[in-house]
């Protein structure tokens, strides 16, 4: 109880990016910029999605899910990192390190589904178009995102309860920019056993079979796509897909990459270094494309964009 009462009123550093001087500014800069295009393109998206009735079909109703993660995302941890750049002061209370470990993690692991929900609408589009009405009805489209967004934050609860479960034994220092898992096992005193083992598993879980689903969905559309005997309907029917497929291979590769490998303390060597620039792939620069990856590929988002524009109701 003494241990658990001490890891509740500890204080964490975080060692942020780097301590060189002239790259915090570069960090701080680049970091901002990122920050304002990927506010500012998931905001234009998720407006333009709403406003626009051609685009109220399931799949702009995930990628408004989707917008709507990445800019939570974000602002859970970069203006975090921002602030701490600018100020100096890398501290955060263990209730701040817990609050952002909870929401990094639980919108982390509802994106990696949604991901792949959006593959399984892909294939009833294409491999079942005559069936798509009945088969993504509204109510089917809600219920895979409310069990998308329910299994993140479960997901959360249990694996942010089980890290701050841990012993700390005074070491506040954290060799990170924001409080992930992998981090803050790293500097616990104590038998982190049970806690790789449910990162591993639940990482399998969630992210591998996401996605699995993902690529037999895109295998199945990929057979079918070959049977079309006009180039032209091959490529207006993998258009549709090209973007959502360019997202997946940004996302999963540094989501499997940090939660899928060894985190032991006996394993440490240069991972610090290598887990702060995989992070920041998920954390920072993908949710900065996935708006202008969508939007450039996708014809119906760029001319509802430029007819809301003419007609003086541009965002």
């Amino acid at each position: 109880m003494e241990e658990r009462n001490q890891t509740i009123s500890q204080r964490f550093i975080l060692l942020g990016l780097s301590n060189v001087p002239h790259l915090q500014v570069f960090y701080f800069t680049m970091l901002l910029i990122m920050y304002v295009l990927m506010v500012s393109g998931n905001l234009l998206l998720f407006i333009v999605v709403r406003i626009s009735p051609r685009l109220h079909s399931p799949m702009y109703f995930f990628l408004t899910n989707l917008s709507i993660i990445d800019i939570s995302l974000s602002s859970s941890i970069v203006p975090v990192l921002l602030m701490n750049t600018l100020t100096k002061d890398r501290s955060i209370s263990s209730l701040g390190c817990a609050t952002q470990m909870y929401v990094s993690i639980a919108l982390g692991a509802t994106e990696c589904i949604l991901l792949a929900v959006m593959a399984y609408d892909r294939f009833v589009a294409i491999c079942r178009p005559l069936h798509y009405n009945s088969i993504m009805s509204k109510m089917f489209c809600l219920k895979l995102s409310i069990g998308s967004w329910s299994v993140g934050f479960v997901n959360a609860f249990i694996q942010v309860s089980l890290t701050f479960q841990l012993p700390f034994c005074n070491c506040p220092y954290v060799n990170h920019y924001f409080c992930e898992v992998p981090a803050m096992v790293q500097i616990s005193c104590g038998d982190t056993f049970i806690n790789e083992l449910y990162t591993y598993v639940t990482g399998g879980i969630i992210a591998m079979f996401s996605f699995l689903l993902t690529l037999i969905s895109y295998a199945h559309i990929i057979f079918k796509i070959q049977k079309i005997k006009s180039s032209h309907g091959k490529q207006k029917s993998f258009s549709t897909c090209g973007s959502h497929l360019t997202v997946v291979t940004l996302y999963y590769g540094p989501i499997m990459f940090i939660y899928l490998r060894s985190h032991s303390k006996e394993n440490l060597g240069d991972s610090y270094k290598t887990d702060k620039v995989v992070s920041i792939l998920y954390t920072a620069v993908t949710p900065m494309l996935n708006p202008f990856i969508y939007s450039i590929r996708n014809k119906d988002v760029l001319s509802n964009l430029m007819n809301k524009c003419k007609g003086n109701q541009c965002p």
